[in-house]
Formats: structure tokens, C-alpha cells, sequence
């Protein structure tokens, strides 16, 4: 399986896991020029920018260690062009899924509320 493809089988993942968990999918790779956000959903009144990060299980690093600094200043940028463009003004929630996929196909997500902290 290609880094691609593990990528998409992981925000498949994620995007059933949230819908499972009674979210709703707004957008998924949702593109404004060279700014991308993998998942947005709603849960009640609260707007979800979900970063996803895909491993195969038993790789050296968790998915969850894929979400650096740098990955998060490019989440702010493509949240606001979101905003701006849906003109959403409520509340916005930074979350990352966790998602690993073992040998034999299970998958598991794990889904890490407020995971980034900002400050508009």
C-alpha cells in the first residue's frame, strides 16, 4: 500500500469513525488554493478541524507524532480561509485522529479532542 493510499484508507476511517460517533461531516479534503484541511464536522455548536495522521501499526512513531508545530500553523491558515469562506462564527475545536492500520486490515482511530491550542 502506497503512503496515499494509506492516507485516504485513513481518513475514510476517521470520517466513519466521527460519523459513528454522531458528527457530522462537513468537508472532507476540503482545498483553497494550497491550504488543505482533511476533515471538518459539526458536533452540536461546535465547528471540528480534524487533522488525520495514518500509520501501519508497529511503525517506529504514532501517527500522533506527525502533528508538529509546523503542521499546526498550517492548519490556522487553511482554518481561517474556511472560516472566511463558509463564514462560520461559532465556536472552532482542533482535533486529531489517530489512526493506525495493522497487517490483517483492522483499523484502529483514535480521535484526540482540542489536541492543538490556538489563539486567533
Amino acid at each position: 500500500m502506497t503512503t496515499a493510499e494509506t492516507g485516504r484508507m485513513g481518513e475514510s476511517a476517521a470520517a466513519d469513525s466521527l460519523r459513528r460517533r454522531g458528527y457530522s461531516i462537513l468537508a472532507q479534503n476540503w482545498r483553497q488554493g494550497r491550504d488543505e484541511l482533511d476533515l471538518v464536522a459539526t458536533d452540536g455548536e461546535v465547528l471540528h478541524i480534524v487533522e488525520v495522521k495514518t500509520r501501519q501499526a508497529g511503525s517506529l512513531t504514532p501517527p500522533e507524532a506527525a502533528a508538529t508545530r509546523r503542521k499546526f500553523r498550517a492548519l490556522t491558515r487553511a482554518a481561517r480561509c474556511y472560516l472566511r469562506a463558509t463564514g462560520w462564527t461559532g465556536e472552532v475545536q482542533f482535533d486529531l485522529a489517530s489512526v493506525e492500520i495493522g497487517a490483517d486490515g483492522a483499523v484502529r482511530v483514535e480521535l484526540i479532542e482540542n489536541a492543538m491550542e490556538y489563539n486567533w
